[in-house]
């Protein structure tokens, strides 16, 4: 390839730095101010979390330019924000999903590094929606065209690209710039995907944050005119050659809406298994059964669901000690909301997973994967849950979506009340005054937000 002929990344570049607030439709706007309330709330719900808790002494002891806000109080450096941050954002797995054939992410996991960026660069509300909505539709769009998955690759693989070009442009990079970051950022942010097999770690919960902390770096070594390979994705043993095959996709052409195609978690759970958890919830409140009456639960659901979460191809999910386990386990998960009529971040204490009726009543769970139910998704999210009881009695619902789905979207009051959920552990008027400048973020500083994201303090 010519040093003149336009490579894909120097495209995508281009792509990026003419993104302007105008090109952000209503629906957008809204959607990108939704994601960042409920994932802030998400955030402040898990700084007590022990991995976080970890991760704030390494911070503190490690030190850092005090530059940017850690959500909780304290600066430090924008690399070193955009880990804690993002970690604190991820942790509980209630964050928001964006569903491809082949491919699931948590497009809000790139908050944290544009958040840092648009804080480190002064920036105005405006701005940071844009990168923001930037960083959305890059990392949605490369999860369609390019799924990694079946590769072995973790959905982070994408997520590099996207976190890289929405903190480039926060930090106000000029195109040539943007194109080192990205690429810089995709050559090195290549995770496995046994981040979410087997016997699941903290790194599950770390391994987008870790991500986003190298996208950051990268973006920070392209202002400072480090150059990446221009042939990230089609030059020899680049992106397509070594994980994801051929592909295209036309930036000049694609517009800045991919945050509305995401879904929100009502319930803290995998994303697949939202519909399957409204309907178990559903036939508690109809049929009045008591747990020691249950013979068996079947779940029949798409192959996605079954295969990550449900026992198929990324292991048994019927042995269960910790939080990231319970997490990503359909008989877990179903099994909490059965016996105590909700699934929250209180079902993922120790007591709570370790105790004997969860634990026994998990085993008599069991999925089956549906072919029919499985060509339906990611447009439906269907499922049917079944209980059968120990006198014979069948009692059955199929779910097709939840609130919170595309088919059923999350308004603004709703996830208010999830955000004042989570974050009844901080002073009242401060999280009514975040969730408020959150609203009104494209009238501010992104400062305006980040002063007030210092302030929380955690009191019982």
């Amino acid at each position: 390839m010519t040093e003149t002929q336009q490579t894909m990344v120097e495209a995508l570049a281009h792509w990026v730095e003419k993104a302007a607030w105008s090109d952000l439709s209503q629906e957008a706007i809204t959607a990108l101010k939704g994601r960042l309330l409920d994932s802030i709330g998400v955030a402040i719900g898990a700084i007590e979390g022990q991995p976080i808790q970890a991760i704030r002494q390494m911070t503190e002891d490690l030190g850092g330019q005090p530059v940017v806000t850690l959500i909780g109080g304290g600066k430090t450096s924008p690399v070193n924000a955009t880990f804690f941050n993002g970690a604190a954002i991820r942790y509980l797995d209630f964050n928001d999903s964006f569903l491809a054939k082949e491919e699931t992410c948590h497009p809000s996991d790139n908050i944290a590094p544009v958040l840092a960026a648009a804080e480190y660069n002064q920036i105005s509300g405006k701005q940071f929606l844009v990168a923001l909505a930037i960083a959305y539709q890059v990392q949605t769009r490369l999860s369609e065209a390019a799924p990694v998955r079946k590769h072995g690759f973790d959905h982070t693989v994408q997520g590099a690209y996207g976190a890289a070009a929405g903190t480039a442009r926060a930090l106000g990079l000029d195109g040539q710039g943007i194109a080192q970051a990205i690429a810089i950022a995709g050559t090195t942010q290549n995770a496995l995907r046994v981040t979410r097999t087997g016997q699941l770690s903290n790194w599950k919960g770390l391994s987008y944050p870790n991500t986003a902390m190298g996208a950051m770096h990268a973006a920070i070594l392209a202002k400072y005119g480090i150059t990446g390979p221009r042939e990230v994705f089609e030059g020899n043993k680049g992106f397509m050659e070594s994980i994801a095959g051929t592909f295209a996709i036309d930036w000049a052409q694609e517009n800045y809406e991919g945050v509305t195609r995401t879904i929100i978690k009502k319930y803290n759970a995998e994303i697949h298994s939202q519909s399957a958890i409204e309907g178990i919830l559903a036939l508690k409140k109809q049929a009045n059964i008591a747990p020691s009456a249950i013979k068996q639960i079947r779940l029949d659901t798409f192959d996605v669901a079954y295969n990550i979460i449900g026992g198929g191809e990324e292991g048994e999910k019927k042995t269960i000690k910790t939080k990231e386990e319970a997490d990503h386990s359909l008989p877990y998960m179903l099994a909490a909301a059965f016996l105590d009529g909700q699934v929250m971040p209180e079902q993922y204490q120790p007591q709570r997973i370790n105790h004997q009726d969860i634990q026994s009543l998990l085993q008599k769970v069991d999925v089956n994967c549906s072919e029919d139910y499985s060509a339906r998704f990611p447009q439906e999210m269907v499922c049917k849950v079944t209980i059968e009881t120990n006198d014979g009695q069948i009692f059955s619902v199929e779910k097709h979506d939840y609130p919170g789905f595309t088919t059923s979207p999350a308004s603004w009051d709703q996830l208010l009340q999830k955000y004042q959920n989570l974050t009844k552990h901080i002073d009242g008027t401060l999280a009514a005054q975040i969730a408020e400048t959150i609203q009104q973020i494209d009238q501010k500083k992104i400062t305006d937000l980040t002063d007030l994201l210092a302030q929380i303090n955690v009191h019982h």
